[in-house]
């Protein structure tokens, strides 16, 4: 079916943030004993939403962590986010090609991609459009995340396709009834999209021709 929406996740699709905002876990959780690699962070967290990564923190230390321990990565985020963070290479150029409703629905906080979004001058081509699973309480891989944005909008599941860099998210995207791109630069996580569902692509400047195509 032609593609009549687009879904756009933000973290790694959007914006490179995958890295940086693993950065400062791997700093923050070592401050309390724990040493994790940053690869081996991406590969766990990617796409996970923050209880999910508190619990697998706590199950490797042993313990609790502190209370206000999600308000101090948050902030930390955010200081990195306004001082580092950039666009995902070519999201510009793809965005200008792509006529098609367009919308952006995260697992993360809505101040979080809103500050994504607004340092990497992209807030303006979603202003309005911006969809938070702690707006409706569900989270990929669950469906809603989806489905919410496709119903709020007018469209129907099978005319939209979902722009992804995890496992969750094309699960949540392939659950919804909609068509899944995979976007990453990695060969084994390229195959683990694939079985996942996706159509997997390396490089963000394809993605308008992506778009084009009927499945």
């Amino acid at each position: 079916m032609q593609t009549e929406l687009v879904i756009f996740d933000c973290d790694g699709v959007l914006v490179d943030s995958e890295r940086l905002g693993n950065r400062v876990l791997v700093e923050f959780v070592a401050e309390f004993g724990l040493a994790m690699e940053l690869e081996e962070a991406i590969l766990l967290f990617k796409g996970c939403k923050m209880a999910d990564c508190i619990a697998v923190i706590e199950q490797n230390l042993g313990k609790k962590m502190p209370q206000d321990f999600v308000t101090q990565l948050r902030t930390r985020t955010a200081e990195a986010f306004e001082h580092e963070l950039l666009p995902v290479e070519g999201i510009e150029v793809a965005l200008d090609k792509i006529n098609l409703p367009i919308c952006v629905a995260s697992n993360g906080p809505p101040e979080k991609i809103k500050l994504a979004l607004r340092v990497t001058n992209l807030l303006p081509r979603f202003e309005g459009r911006i969809f938070s699973s702690y707006k409706i309480e569900s989270w990929k891989p669950a469906p809603d995340l989806f489905l919410h944005p496709a119903k709020n909008m007018g469209f129907q599941a099978p005319s939209c396709t979902v722009v992804e860099d995890s496992i969750l998210g094309v699960r949540a995207g392939v659950v919804a009834g909609m068509r899944a791109l995979g976007y990453t630069t990695n060969k084994s996580e390229a195959t683990l999209l694939e079985a996942s569902g996706a159509h997997v692509f390396h490089s963000i400047y394809q993605l308008p021709s992506l778009l084009s195509l009927v499945d």
